[in-house]
């Protein structure tokens, strides 16, 4: 298992498998809530999970401000959109409850929010075909199917039945993943314009040369968070994160160097997402008015039931397996899997994953789902539940003190998930690349990841390699049969392109 920031500090960390007996100590009695969250039985202690859960946080916070900008961006079929201040609040209010829910249900470090790439999908391929009622209706439909296949242990059982070495290399993917979000997110990073005239896809800052502020932020956030971690030093990520924000404040009051787009023009040397300014006030009420605004029938009639089943099929599959993903991963960081690579209370976690991306559409904020940004609180110290309570409650804190959450920009934020993904990265050695049976299969799992900008791509592309290599060598029955069926329906799913033409 990949070390933690606690491995390195050279302090014991005790892991609790679901199957053993948890350990008790009669130097350290132990409270009723130490008990119910297993603090002491894996390791950790309030103080770590407090750090923990404020890392979490600010590494993910930033979806309270990206959620209303992608939504609020796009109109639905009949021209109508909705309202940003609406859509922050009721993000941070799905995203609070739905943490805590994971914490006292699932005791698992993990925190939910509305999806990336889901959220997308709902406002530029789904709205503009019916009304946004309609449109997360759709997304509360594919959540209740989601947790009617975790209740009826289906989700489970697929998910046990992926080798433990492909679970290694989701972790890795991940790990990889994450490294290339907070490169491109602080404009380390960047995508080289096809005018250029170079096949290079991407280069270092603009030109070849970091010129910006913003990206020397950056440059400083890692330093010393590398710094700190390679020191010991305990709430390394968390110091990172706040020393950059408290720098990045500075640099814009001396520098004025304002935001990355204005008046809908690219400004290259601007903050990415947060431009870090005081706010001028500091607390706001809500508007909660979204809440409950989604229709599941009209849809139907509206875009055809062809068109409409595409699209809820797509939404389970990106949900289903980002989140199988993002549990490994976490759980790989924060060394809780058992043996066979699965964390505890499993079932919890995906049940209340699977409530949560139908809470989201109920909310009008999209799907909500697992974030991989839950390993920097991992990485932190956080071992169980008692995390999500802190992240939760800063997350319904942020619906009331807004202004806040948009001082940490993402220059700030991003130097801990470059961190984390080098910690997630350890767990490559645990793979046998002797071994062509898995070794293919595992290497497409990570480099898909990172290269296509999605853990479902690479878990299918995973999937699909191990079931063609095994029956390539005449090891078919080695294969069980649910992967079969997994890998037929992302078969379904990679080829949506040409199905949806078809329909169309």
């Amino acid at each position: 298992m990949p070390p933690s920031i606690d491995d390195l500090r050279g302090e014991p960390v005790m892991t609790e498998a679901p199957t053993t007996q948890r350990a008790t100590s009669p130097d350290r009695p132990e409270s009723g809530f130490d008990r119910y969250f297993s603090i002491s039985a894996r390791g950790s202690t309030v103080g770590r999970e407090v750090r923990g859960g404020f890392a979490t946080f600010f590494t993910m916070a930033y979806i309270v401000v990206l959620n209303p900008l992608i939504l609020g961006s796009a109109s639905d079929a009949t021209g109508a959109h909705l309202a940003i201040a609406a859509i922050a609040a009721a993000t941070a209010l799905v995203a609070g409850v739905m943490t805590i829910l994971m914490g006292v249900v699932a005791r698992f470090p993990l925190a939910l929010a509305a999806g990336l790439g889901v959220n997308a999908m709902v406002a530029y391929e789904i709205a503009p075909q019916m009304t946004w009622a309609d449109a997360m209706g759709l997304v509360v439909i594919e959540g209740l199917l989601i947790t009617v296949l975790v209740l009826t242990g289906l989700r489970e059982s697929i998910f046990r039945a992926v080798p433990t070495q492909l679970k290694a290399a989701i972790g890795v993917g991940i790990g990889l993943f994450l490294t290339i979000i907070g490169l491109v997110d602080s404009g380390f990073v960047r995508r080289i314009p096809d005018a250029a005239g170079t096949t290079v896809p991407v280069g270092l800052g603009i030109n070849g040369r970091l010129v910006s502020w913003p990206a020397l932020v950056f440059v400083f956030a890692l330093l010393l968070t590398i710094v700190l971690f390679v020191r010991k030093v305990r709430g390394a990520i968390l110091i990172g994160i706040l020393s950059a924000t408290v720098l990045a404040v500075i640099v814009e009051a001396i520098g004025n160097i304002g935001p990355s787009f204005v008046d809908g023009k690219p400004v290259p040397t601007g903050w990415s997402l947060n431009v870090p300014t005081l706010p001028d006030k500091i607390f706001d009420l809500p508007d909660l008015s979204l809440l409950g605004k989604f229709n599941i029938f009209d849809s139907w009639s509206r875009a055809g039931w062809l068109v409409v089943l595409m699209f809820v099929f797509t939404l389970l599959i990106t949900d289903f397996f980002d989140t199988m993903g993002t549990m490994v991963a976490v759980g790989q960081e924060g060394d809780l899997l058992d043996s066979s690579g699965m964390p505890p209370r499993t079932r919890e976690i995906l049940l209340v994953d699977s409530v949560a991306a139908a809470a989201g559409g109920a909310a009008s904020v999209s799907s909500n789902t697992s974030f991989i940004e839950s390993a920097s609180g991992v990485a932190e110290g956080a071992r169980t539940g008692v995390a999500n309570l802190v992240t939760g409650g800063l997350f319904l804190l942020a619906m009331f003190v807004a202004p806040l959450v948009t001082v940490v920009p993402f220059e700030a934020a991003s130097g801990a998930l470059v961190i984390v993904g080098f910690l997630m990265m350890t767990a490559v050695r645990s793979i046998d690349w002797t071994d062509y049976e898995i070794a293919v299969p595992a290497f497409l799992t990570i480099v898909l990841m990172p290269f296509t900008y999605s853990i479902s791509n690479g878990i299918g592309a995973g999937i699909i390699a191990y079931a063609v290599v095994k029956l390539a060598r005449g090891k078919g029955r080695e294969v069980h049969p649910l992967l079969y069926a997994v890998a037929a329906l992302f078969v379904v799913y990679f080829l949506r392109g040409p199905i949806e033409s078809l329909i169309a």
